[in-house]
């Protein structure tokens, strides 16, 4: 996977506001959601969650990502833009791209067929996160 600038320029947008929320002891919401936009699918939750533009989400190639948080622990979701399975080493790249220096081993890895979550602690992010090299 090989990042536009764009991307990466997108990507160090959503993690700095990632940290702002945090530093700010703001909850990092979902998007609301848009009936116009989004529409929950039958089979599997959470698939179209972040297709509303918003702060805390974005695209790498043909996958996008959204973040969520409460308390001391974030959520990444990955899914696949065209809402088709992905392989988890597809998600752990996206993951990887966006965690840039946060240690895997903090990171708790929850692997579905259309949907893959991450899960790692607010300060692992605060304390490891690297930005603008991505």
């Amino acid at each position: 996977m090989e990042p536009t600038q764009s991307e990466k320029d997108q990507r160090n947008r959503v993690m700095a506001g990632v940290l702002r929320a945090i530093e700010a002891n703001q909850t990092i919401r979902l998007p609301d959601f848009d009936p116009k936009i989004d529409r929950a699918s039958d089979e599997f939750a959470m698939l179209t969650v972040g297709l509303e533009p918003n702060e805390f989400g974005g695209r790498l190639g043909d996958f996008r990502y959204q973040f969520e948080g409460e308390e001391d622990l974030l959520h990444l979701m990955v899914v696949r833009q065209d809402l088709s399975g992905l392989e988890p080493s597809e998600a752990r790249s996206v993951a990887a791209f966006l965690l840039e220096g946060v240690p895997p081993a903090l990171v708790w890895y929850r692997p579905g067929t259309k949907s893959h979550h991450f899960y790692l602690g607010h300060d692992d992010l605060l304390g490891s996160l690297i930005l603008d090299s991505a």
